[in-house]
């Protein structure tokens, strides 16, 4: 007499429980509920992690919602051996590429104020630091009209969110999203000089 096969019980455990092995590899399947249980489980660490090392709200949220945007697109690609290690080194890395933007801001601000190279520096440097005005200067003709008024506003004349928000008459929201977006279209723009910048600034 055949035996009759068995029922196999799949016990509901809720994400919360899962160790994160177990939520990656949900991840990588598609498992929006696993991904929502990671930032849920990390997103403050992280926070606190980035906004200790780059001192602004606004820039710490940047980073961290970078990291996690990336660490769902590239759900079924990454080989993540072991989750909180991978996550925190993503966030450092997204802090040096926002300080080094900074960095990049900075330069061009010293730079445009000055108008002239520093008495040490040698032909090579002068043709560089030109090179440079010309990048930056082209992408920030290449941003969007309302993303290139607000970040000159912000960054060039110093004007504060709520201030912008008064003079264009947008909503902070909105302000916060043209920074954003001028950042990250800026920090693809200008990857190529950092290093150039660096070398002005020390």
């Amino acid at each position: 007499m055949a035996r009759a096969p068995r029922l196999k019980v799949r016990l509901l455990v809720p994400r919360s429980a899962w160790d994160d092995q177990a939520l990656v590899r949900a991840m990588s399947e598609g498992d929006a509920r696993a991904f929502a249980e990671v930032y849920e489980r990390y997103w403050y660490q992280l926070l606190e992690t980035a906004y200790r090392k780059l001192n602004s709200r606004e820039a710490a949220e940047e980073v961290v919602q970078d990291v996690f945007t990336a660490l769902w697109h590239k759900r079924q690609t990454n080989h993540i051996q072991h989750l909180k290690s991978y996550l925190f080194t993503a966030v450092r890395y997204r802090i040096i590429d926002s300080i080094k933007l900074r960095l990049s801001e900075t330069g061009y601000l010293h730079y445009s104020r000055t108008h002239l190279p520093k008495p040490d520096h040698s032909t090579e440097d002068t043709i560089a630091a030109h090179d440079l005005t010309g990048a930056l200067e082209a992408s920030l003709t290449q941003l969007p009209e309302h993303t290139r008024q607000v970040f000159l506003m912000s960054r060039f004349e110093h004007q504060t969110v709520p201030e912008i928000a008064g003079h264009l008459n947008l909503s902070r929201k909105t302000v916060e999203y043209h920074l954003t977006r001028a950042l990250k279209l800026l920090r693809v723009s200008l990857r190529d000089f950092i290093a150039l910048v660096l070398v002005y600034l020390w």
